[in-house]
């Protein structure tokens, strides 16, 4: 026998049943304490709805709906900034505060040197619904000019893996393309429903973008800067 919970949400009247690791979405309102059958798939719609897209008519909707919770995030922005100047800002850990303190706080060094690979920082990340939102990043790949991969974990017991990346190349006129991409890994099942619960793609799409429309500004005109990390206790 399959054990379903019904979760309501009441301001879109949508409920959301779950059995074993698949969720799936339904307009048949208010969950009534009634056991009800659990579609195999899903149609367009209620993924449209929740996530702006569409999927495949018979792709369970557990799968996807899941799935779109922990897709990577992506995003970019060309600075009218030499490469070289660019990579040596982002090479240096304790620059990071500075264009994403908007929705990364309490940063901290985790060593005194904070240029190069095995730098890094901890911090706080504001999702919702997160209780255990201490994080922390480390650069494990620097290739100048053009390429940083910084790993990382957050959550209850740091169990949710974190891989950003920034690419930068050569733009027209002597600037510099940056492209941005960080995706998340979830241990458990239970941390996949709270991130697709709580919309936390949506969230990091738009505190991602501003935080490269903060950097442009920083490095092209010296605006919207924001504190620098230091060593914690220093």
């Amino acid at each position: 026998m399959a054990v379903c919970i019904a979760i309501v949400l009441r301001s879109s009247a949508r409920s959301f049943t779950f059995t074993g690791t698949a969720w799936c979405a339904s307009s048949a309102g208010l969950y009534t304490g009634r056991a009800r059958p659990v579609p195999r798939s899903c149609g367009r719609r209620s993924t449209t709805a929740l996530f702006g897209r569409g999927h495949a008519p018979h792709e369970p909707c557990g799968a996807t709906i899941l799935r779109a919770a922990v897709d990577p995030v992506h995003d970019s922005v060309t600075i009218d900034r030499p490469r070289e100047e660019v990579f040596a800002y982002l090479a240096d850990v304790a620059n990071h505060s500075e264009f994403s303190d908007h929705y990364l706080t309490n940063w901290h060094l985790t060593r005194v040197d904070s240029v190069g690979r095995g730098a890094g920082a901890r911090f706080r990340v504001g999702v919702r619904f997160q209780r255990f939102d201490w994080g922390d990043m480390t650069l494990a790949v620097v290739e100048p000019p053009h390429r940083i991969v910084a790993v990382g974990r957050y959550g209850k017991f740091n169990r949710i893996k974190t891989t950003a990346i920034w690419t930068l190349d050569a733009a027209p006129g002597g600037g510099t393309d940056v492209e941005y991409m960080i995706e998340s890994e979830p241990a458990l099942p239970t941390d996949k429903i709270v991130e697709a619960l709580s919309g936390q793609r949506g969230y990091f799409k738009r505190k991602v973008r501003k935080s490269l429309r903060r950097l442009q500004a920083i490095l092209e005109e010296n605006q919207d800067r924001g504190a620098r990390v230091t060593v914690a206790g220093l």
